[in-house]
């Protein structure tokens, strides 16, 4: 295969096949964020650059997408912030206002299904940090969404995230391939993104039923859902683990 890394700016028109070929990826519900309607088109508008694909050249098949946004982080787990939607208000706020960003922060990072567990992820992560290193960020900052975190949405995420294997690896699969890639576990956040809509509406993002008010385990769902009928409205914070990535060359990095 030839594989090469293609920029929204270079071809835009590559992403309108991710709708059909990406379907499934990424759970219904979360492409309903509270945030999304106020900053996701921005994305493309403000910082195509820093959106990118994976395609094979040979084939003309998209494999995986990358997301990202410049923002300014101070160094510290508390600076971080409380994950992915107020990590996407400080990057648009630090634009707003000028400010010069020192890290990158990764907010997503797909492999079409016909695709997955070939190390993709690893490739596109990778190249994220090539991007950090190429713009002079230090940093790549990624709220993850832990891939197996849905196996125990009634674990905590800040136990979750100490998991481990018998080998002293990460428990989670995303967690541990970014650990191996140099990655560092900052910080866990129980309510990173925000996620509400009307009871029909999670009834037909989820595809069940929810008869009476309280807290559910849902498809997908790494926490439990609210629901309430009185208001008809189903509330849902996702957690976070918050990883981080010193991308500094070696004679730049802190000794």
């Amino acid at each position: 295969m030839t594989l090469q890394f293609v920029h929204h700016t270079q071809r835009p028109e590559l992403w309108d096949r991710l709708t059909g070929e990406f379907a499934g990826v990424v759970p219904e519900y979360n492409l309903h964020g509270d945030i999304n309607s106020g900053f996701w088109n921005r994305l493309f508008t403000d910082f195509p650059d820093h959106q990118f694909l994976l395609h094979d050249t040979a084939t003309d098949t998209v494999l995986g997408a990358g997301r990202t946004l410049p923002r300014t982080w101070d160094g510290t787990p508390e600076g971080l912030g409380t994950g992915l939607d107020a990590s996407i208000e400080a990057a648009f706020r630090d634009h707003d206002n000028g400010a010069a960003p020192n890290a990158l922060c990764a907010l997503g990072i797909e492999i079409s299904p016909a695709h997955q567990g070939k190390g993709y992820s690893a490739r596109l992560l990778a190249h994220m940090a090539a991007m950090a290193r190429a713009a002079g960020l230090c940093h790549v900052i990624v709220p993850v969404r832990p891939t197996w975190k849905d196996r125990y949405p009634l674990v905590p995420i800040e136990r979750y995230a100490t998991w481990t294997r018998p080998d002293g690896a990460p428990f989670d699969p995303w967690i541990r391939t970014q650990v191996r890639q140099g990655g560092t576990i900052a910080a866990a956040v129980a309510e990173s993104s925000r996620i509400t809509g009307t009871v029909a509406e999670w009834e037909a993002w989820t595809r069940m039923s929810f008869p009476d008010d309280g807290r559910y385990v849902f498809p997908g769902g790494l926490a439990l859902l609210d629901i309430d009928h009185h208001h008809d409205r189903g509330a849902y914070w996702e957690p976070c683990v918050w990883i981080t990535h010193d991308v500094r060359d070696r004679d730049q990095a802190p000794t």
